[in-house]
């Protein structure tokens, strides 16, 4: 499944995979489910989304400046992706990120969109620090010409619990955007 956003977008924001009952349902990252809800609800308070759900394609959401994707293409087995996966998909993420080249800022959701992000980074050529940066909610690493910003991922299991709450998010996106200068 593609990304989708805004193409000339300065923000890319990465998942995991497409939810078995909601992008993978809906046909769109992120879309009609709760994970999707939390980070629409974020963008569009971050001024990054013209609306604060998103519920199928077609429903008039519309992204300025930012582009949303993940590192696993399809739904995996047990809506659990494996590094397998990942390392079969991340050729996707690498061109995402070869075509969108206004890109400044990456938010990682959650620890294997981080090491998906880094590998994609390593297999176009921007050499890593080290030590090799290490995830953690709002975590940051400089990678080439990306500001690597982590979060917590917004599944239920992170927001239901309080592990993730609305303000750790906004944080993490106040410094996304300051880092792409929007």
């Amino acid at each position: 499944m593609p990304g989708f956003g805004d193409p000339s977008a300065r923000l890319l924001v990465v998942g995991l995979a497409p939810a078995a009952h909601g992008g993978n349902r809906t046909g769109r990252v992120f879309t009609g489910d709760r994970s999707g809800d939390w980070l629409y609800a974020a963008l569009h308070r971050a001024g990054f989304a013209n609306q604060a759900q998103s519920v199928r394609c077609g429903d008039g959401l519309a992204l300025s400046g930012a582009y949303v994707s993940c590192v696993v293409r399809c739904a995996p087995p047990g809506n659990r992706p494996t590094p397998a996966e990942r390392d079969r998909c991340v050729r996707y993420l690498v061109r995402e990120l070869e075509l969108l080249s206004r890109v400044r800022a990456i938010l990682a959701l959650g620890a294997f969109a981080w090491d998906g992000v880094l590998l994609a980074a390593e297999q176009l050529g921007h050499p890593l620090p080290r030590p090799r940066p290490k995830f953690g909610h709002a975590a940051e690493a400089r990678i080439g010409p990306w500001q690597l910003v982590a979060s917590y991922h917004v599944s239920q299991q992170n927001t239901f619990t309080g592990r993730l709450t609305e303000p750790m998010l906004d944080r993490v996106l106040e410094r996304a955007r300051a880092a792409c200068g929007a």
